[in-house]
C-alpha cells in the first residue's frame, strides 16, 4: 500500500500524532496541527480515528452540530489481542479466521496457515482476540488488569476445552512433550491489551453510526464505526474506507457524492449513558492508549 501511494506521489506519514484540528472562519478545516508543532494543509481531510478518539479530536465548534452530536451515543469496548507460539502444528487449524464457542475467546487465526509471514510447516502461532475482558462487556472480571501469565492462563485452559488432543490447559508451564506427542508446548506469548477497540455492538448504536460524508465539505469520516454493512471489523474498515474514498472523489470532481449528502439514521437523543463529551478537544498523555492502540506489558496510562 504504501509503494502504491508513494509513486503516485503521495506520502505516508507514521507515529506522528494529531495535536488538533484548526478551522477556517467558515467552519470548514483549515490545516492539522501536528503534536511536534508541524501543520499538515490539504484539499479533503479523512478520519479513520476510532470513535472514543474522534470525540477529542472534535473541534468544539462541530459539537452541537447533530451529526456530530449524535456520534457520542458510540463507544468502543475492551478487547485483549493475543499471540501463542507453540512448539507444533496444531491439525486442526484452518487457513481462515475462525469463530470460537469459548465464552473468553470472540475469534482466533493459525497465522501459520493464514499469513505469509509467519508461514511455518512445523509450529503454530495462533492469534486471537480476548473478549469479552471486562464486567461492562460482559467478563466476571476485569481481565485488562490480570498480569500476563493469569490472561495466557485462561486462554490456554480454553483451548485445551476446545483442542483437547492439541493443546494441553497447562501447556506454558509443563514440560514439552515427547514429539511423539500431539499435545503442543507454548514457546511464547504476546499479550497486548486495547482498552477501547471496536465500537460496542449494542442494541439501538447502529442508528448513531454516521454516514462518511459529513456537513463539513472537506472533511470525511471513515472507520469501521461509520455507515456500512458490516459491523466493527478489518472487513467493515476497508468498506467505510471505500466508501470514504469515493466521497473524496466525487467532490473533487464535483460531481453528485453518493447517498444523498452527510446522513445519521435517526434524530433520537443521545443516550443519557452515553460517554461524556471531554470538557475540551485534545488528548491526556502521549501512550498508544491515548490514541486507541494498544500496549503490551501492563497498562500505562494517567
Amino acid at each position: 500500500m504504501v509503494q502504491h501511494v508513494e509513486a503516485r506521489g503521495g506520502k505516508v506519514v507514521t507515529g506522528a500524532a494529531v495535536k488538533q484540528i484548526c478551522l477556517a472562519e467558515d467552519g470548514s478545516v483549515a490545516k492539522l496541527e501536528m503534536a511536534d508543532g508541524t501543520e499538515v494543509v490539504a484539499d479533503y481531510y479523512v478520519s479513520a480515528v476510532p470513535c472514543d478518539v474522534f470525540q477529542r479530536l472534535l473541534p468544539t465548534q462541530w459539537r452541537e452540530l447533530p451529526f456530530f452530536a449524535a456520534t457520542r451515543a458510540l463507544r468502543g469496548i475492551p478487547v485483549i489481542n493475543l499471540q501463542l507460539w507453540f512448539d507444533r502444528k496444531m491439525a486442526s487449524s484452518i487457513d481462515g479466521l475462525a469463530f470460537s464457542r469459548s465464552p473468553l475467546l470472540s475469534v482466533y487465526a493459525d497465522m501459520s496457515r493464514s499469513v505469509r509471514e509467519y508461514a511455518d510447516d512445523d509450529r503454530s502461532m495462533i492469534a486471537l482476540v480476548f473478549a469479552p475482558c471486562t464486567p461492562e462487556a460482559g467478563a466476571d472480571r476485569n481481565w485488562l488488569m490480570q498480569t500476563d501469565e493469569d490472561i495466557i492462563d485462561a486462554t490456554l485452559e480454553e483451548l485445551g476445552r476446545l483442542f483437547p488432543a492439541e493443546v494441553a490447559p497447562d501447556a506454558r508451564t509443563a514440560p514439552p512433550q515427547p514429539a511423539s506427542s500431539r499435545l503442543a508446548s507454548l514457546r511464547k506469548f504476546s499479550v497486548v491489551r486495547v482498552p477501547r477497540s471496536v465500537y460496542a455492538a449494542v442494541p439501538g448504536a447502529g442508528k448513531f453510526r454516521p454516514s462518511q460524508e459529513t456537513p463539513i465539505d472537506n472533511f470525511v469520516l471513515a472507520g469501521d464505526w461509520s455507515t456500512q454493512k458490516f459491523l466493527g471489523s478489518m472487513e467493515g474498515a476497508v468498506l467505510a474506507g471505500k466508501l470514504a474514498s469515493e466521497v473524496v472523489a466525487c467532490k473533487a470532481a464535483g460531481v453528485p457524492t453518493p447517498n444523498g449528502g452527510a446522513r445519521v439514521a435517526t434524530d433520537e437523543p443521545v443516550p443519557a449513558d452515553a460517554p461524556e463529551v471531554p470538557s475540551a478537544p485534545g488528548f491526556v498523555g502521549n501512550s498508544p492508549v491515548a490514541f486507541g492502540g494498544g500496549q503490551t506489558g501492563g497498562l500505562v496510562h494517567p
